[in-house]
């Protein structure tokens, strides 16, 4: 490896450096515009379907080099198309989507999530954003959902019948975790466990004929990407492609409203990025330069 301004840094290393939940709220939005502007984000995922989704359009149509992917909301949100064609994925008390997880994913483990309805919410999340003149480059998922092979599929099929042929490498390298895993031991634990779901996840992919990255970087970290702990982990980048996964914002009225446990680390988010500037040899593309799988 070359050291660069006292930095090790591998030359052929790549690095999608991409904002999730464009869309949640005019802070994140905001923040996603100045960041962009200061040539530390690359690319967005963007939300059909959220409080400031109207806004984050008028962004992105403003910043055509920001890369513009489908943020594909299966869990805590508000779906797309109307609750009668897709009532395995809803909530019969509030006709959204569950706002727990674990209850998603209990309904998932049991057989209770429709293949088919899965596909045909992810059709119409994507083609809501290409109706209104978004050119969709890539697709991944709030909270990662893609990651099991059970929603995989069917969200790239409906990801293919829109045009999209790459998608989120939703697993950490080891290196990666190591590199952050003391702030937040927990999460590191469980992102290593899911480790096991991979190699059936890869081979879907190759199935299926979508392009992705080697590996997300920042997941096991989230809420916990200070400005120290970027540098660890950029200061460990291997060569490859990667994509490191971010949720900067500014904590604001609006993102004080919903309930999340992303509040104060956006702003954290938000500062810490600037730190890629220190890493001039790290060459910063984004999805729409990744090359389709042949």
């Amino acid at each position: 490896m070359n050291d660069v301004v006292g930095v090790r840094i591998e030359p052929m290393a790549r690095l999608i450096v991409n904002a999730d939940d464009f869309g949640q709220t005019q802070g994140i939005n905001r923040a996603v515009f100045e960041l962009h502007q200061a040539g530390l984000l690359t690319s967005a995922t963007l939300m059909a379907r959220a409080a400031a989704t109207d806004q984050a359009i008028e962004f992105a149509r403003a910043i055509p080099s920001l890369s513009i992917g489908c943020h594909i909301v299966l869990t805590d949100g508000e779906p797309v198309l109307p609750a009668a064609q897709i009532p395995s994925l809803l909530d019969p008390s509030t006709s959204l989507f569950f706002a727990s997880l674990n209850a998603f994913l209990g309904r998932l483990f049991t057989g209770r999530i429709r293949a088919d309805e899965i596909e045909a919410e992810t059709i119409a999340q994507i083609k809501s954003l290409q109706s209104r003149g978004i050119r969709v480059t890539h697709i991944d998922s709030h909270k990662h959902t893609h990651m099991f092979p059970s929603i995989l599929r069917p969200i790239l099929r409906g990801a293919r019948a829109c045009g999209i042929q790459s998608v989120r490498n939703p697993f950490e390298p080891t290196w990666a975790i190591r590199a952050t895993a003391n702030c937040n031991f927990v999460r590191a634990a469980q992102v290593s466990v899911l480790h096991g779901l991979q190699t059936r996840w890869r081979r879907i992919l190759a199935e299926e004929g979508f392009s992705t990255t080697g590996g997300t970087l920042g997941v096991s970290c989230t809420g916990a990407l200070s400005k120290g702990t970027l540098h660890r982990l950029l200061d460990r980048v291997r060569t490859g492609t990667w994509e490191l996964v971010t949720h900067p914002g500014y904590y604001d009225a609006d993102l004080a409203r919903i309930q999340t446990t992303l509040r104060a680390s956006r702003d954290m988010e938000r500062e810490a990025l600037p730190v890629l500037h220190e890493f001039p040899a790290l060459h910063l593309i984004s999805w729409s330069q990744l090359k389709p799988r042949r």
